[in-house]
């Protein structure tokens, strides 16, 4: 299986290959590459597509040592620098979208483009803490046997879609798998006063349900980015509009990447 190694640090990701522009796509909190599949089968024939496992997630596995999305974010570089690729169209949804915001920061000329799902850029109140620490002891005493249902509907979204195969992954994750993972959600900075910084292109999709980043969230993200190209509300969508309405997003996902990546 094809690892990059950052920073001594086994990054697990998938290349489509090809000579097309690059797309790095960076999964949410709890998911995988897989959660791309339908946007890589309908791009991968223009554009080399690239996916990559977060730490805590997927391949690349649990990280027992504290981390920030600072730290993602050169993942995210240094699995462009693994495969020569000089610079990308960064792709990312909810944590995903945090890492990718901090990619174009720190190495701007590395990030074409910006597309940016069901996130945000400020810090969480108190109470969502509270939730957050609340699901780490609980994965933590009994895995995520119990959570599976409230997990679904928050990160996934809407009633119906096929989560079988998520609730597989979850009960294969260690009871200590989310300890780092959630500290670094819960200690990530606030980049609002920051975004003026990010000049490159970029599109904000959003579903109108999403009960875990709320939409409002989102739009104050498209316009606070000064060469944000459109907002994109997805209606019906929860947190994973891309995985979930995939035919309503990725037509209006090419025609940005026609013009921008």
């Amino acid at each position: 299986m094809p690892y990059a190694d950052v920073g001594g640090l086994k990054i697990f990701y998938e290349d489509t290959g090809g000579s097309g522009p690059a797309l790095l796509f960076g999964h949410g909190f709890l998911m995988d590459n897989e959660m791309y599949a339908p946007q890589i089968a309908a791009l991968r024939d223009r554009y080399r597509c690239v996916a990559f496992e977060q730490r805590g997630f997927g391949r690349t596995g649990p990280v027992v040592q504290p981390f920030s999305y600072w730290d993602s974010a050169k993942d995210a570089l240094g699995v462009l620098d693994h495969l020569k690729v000089k610079a990308a169209t960064f792709i990312g949804l909810s944590q995903g979208g945090f890492l990718a915001m901090r990619a174009a920061l720190l190495a701007p000329e590395r990030v074409k483009s910006l597309v940016l799902f069901s996130t945000r850029s400020e810090i969480d109140t108190e109470a969502k803490y509270d939730e957050f620490r609340g699901l780490q002891a609980e994965w933590r005493a009994n895995g995520s046997a119990n959570a599976h249902g409230f997990l679904a509907d928050v990160l996934i979204g809407p009633a119906g879609s096929d989560y079988a195969p998520w609730f597989g992954k979850w009960a294969a994750m260690s009871k200590d798998a989310l300890q780092e993972p959630i500290n670094a959600l819960i200690g990530r900075d606030d980049l609002t006063a920051r975004l003026s910084e990010i000049k490159c292109p970029s599109i904000v999709f959003h579903g109108d349900t999403d009960a875990a980043i709320d939409i409002a969230h989102g739009e104050a993200l498209a316009k606070a980015l000064p060469n944000n190209k459109g907002f994109v509300r997805v209606p019906g969508a929860g947190h994973a509009p891309n995985l979930t309405h995939a035919a309503f997003v990725n037509p209006r996902l090419a025609d940005f990447l026609a013009t921008y990546s």
